[in-house]
């Protein structure tokens, strides 16, 4: 079994493109160190430390439907859940190293671990 890097994600609402076209699957890949560290020398980040988030995800996703490229810009025109999301799967797949969602049956209530595809993967 080969080591899992990217990751398939559904955005709750999705990105709007100009021509307005909707997408909301895409792919994430693991990030590296200089995905991390990198985007601190941008002036946008160093005049506002939160713009790290837009670059940083703008650097690890690989896919957004079937838009040509994921810039600062793609990732700036998200709605507000889907960014929260975003952070949060981000978190998930890099710090936790575990790519599994707690999840609850609606109907009984029961706990378990829902683990995510990885890209390619059904």
């Amino acid at each position: 079994m080969a080591f899992v890097t990217e990751f398939e994600f559904v955005l709750p609402k999705g990105y709007v493109d100009k021509q307005g076209s909707l997408h909301r699957t895409g792919t994430m890949r693991l990030s590296t160190a200089a995905d991390e560290i990198l985007p601190l020398k941008d002036p946008r980040v160093q005049q506002n430390p939160a713009y790290l988030t837009i670059i940083l995800l703008s650097r690890v996703i690989t896919r957004l439907g079937d838009l040509q490229v994921v810039n600062p810009a793609v990732i700036e025109g998200l709605f507000s859940s889907d960014l929260a999301f975003l952070q949060s799967f981000y978190r998930r797949i890099n710090d936790d190293g575990n790519a599994a969602i707690e999840a609850e049956c609606p109907q009984c209530e029961h706990h378990f671990q829902l683990e995510i595809a990885a890209a390619g993967e059904y």
